[in-house]
């Protein structure tokens, strides 16, 4: 009789076998540089498709803010050349920049998903909401932001061009900190409340993304509106002339800033994220 009660000599532990495909790693890095391309033409996708319309709704407001032309009569020529000179609508310095704010508002948004997905070893489908969403999409948002308004704003304004002075700045990143915080962290808030009052057939997440960065427009619309009135006036202006100003364009241009809201982050936010979901899964 042979006592095994300890293990024998040939009781050896061997090491499990390495799987293909398989990693190690504490981190989810399966695909990774595809993961990455996927964030990347999802980003470009969305903007390219929201690029014009936005861009034309832009020149608009500033355009009426200023007093040079009116919101209806901006969009006509922006879309005559749109339509009649595609190219050179498509390579002119207005698309070119609102082109890039987007892309680079979603690109952040796409990679910090993709960044968390992989350290935290979640899906890589994974969607997030939280604080570091809202910080990175807000910097990427606001900078780029504050730089195309800047550009705009000399541009299409009807004073010689000059620096844009701090306070419109900061007013532009208050703008810019309400529409962010309603794009992209809002809509998973209330998403599970709408899809208790909405029909079956209506996807409660794409009307929360549809409805929250539109409905804060009624909010936010006032800080872009002083922001450029500090600019197109000088210093010596009064303020209850400026309030009385920002009340005299607000209804219109809340409506134009709903109307470019809903593709830049409801259309394109539905594209951006249902594309970098498949292209996710396909993976």
């Amino acid at each position: 009789m042979v006592d095994t009660s300890k293990g024998s000599a040939l009781d050896i532990k061997l090491p499990k076998p390495k799987l293909p495909g398989v990693t190690t790693s504490d981190w989810n890095t399966a695909n990774l540089g595809k993961r990455l391309g996927v964030d990347a033409l999802s980003a470009a996708t969305a903007g390219g498709l929201v690029a014009p319309l936005i861009c034309m709704i832009d020149k608009g407001i500033i355009e009426n803010a200023s007093g040079k032309r009116s919101i209806s009569a901006s969009l006509f020529a922006s879309a005559t050349t749109l339509f009649t000179r595609p190219h050179r609508f498509l390579t002119s310095k207005p698309f070119l920049l609102i082109f890039a704010v987007y892309t680079g508002t979603y690109l952040t948004a796409n990679t910090l998903d993709t960044t968390l997905s992989t350290v935290r070893k979640k899906d890589a489908a994974t969607a997030t909401s939280g604080a570091p969403k809202f910080f990175a999409t807000s910097a990427a948002n606001m900078s780029l932001s504050l730089y195309k308004d800047s550009q705009f704003t000399k541009m299409f304004g009807t004073v010689s061009a000059r620096p844009v002075p701090p306070v419109t700045y900061a007013l532009f990143a208050v703008r810019d900190s309400l529409t962010i915080f309603a794009s992209f962290n809002l809509p998973t808030v209330i998403s599970p409340r709408l899809a208790e009052v909405l029909p079956a057939a209506i996807p409660a997440a794409s009307a929360a993304q549809f409805l929250a960065p539109a409905a804060i427009q009624l909010l936010s619309t006032p800080f872009h509106l002083l922001g450029l009135d500090f600019y197109n006036r000088n210093g010596d202006t009064k303020m209850g002339e400026r309030f009385a100003k920002v009340r005299q364009d607000w209804g219109m241009s809340s409506l134009a800033r709903m109307c470019r809201i809903v593709p830049a982050f409801g259309v394109g936010g539905v594209v951006n994220g249902g594309m970098r979901r498949r292209g996710m899964e396909g993976l």
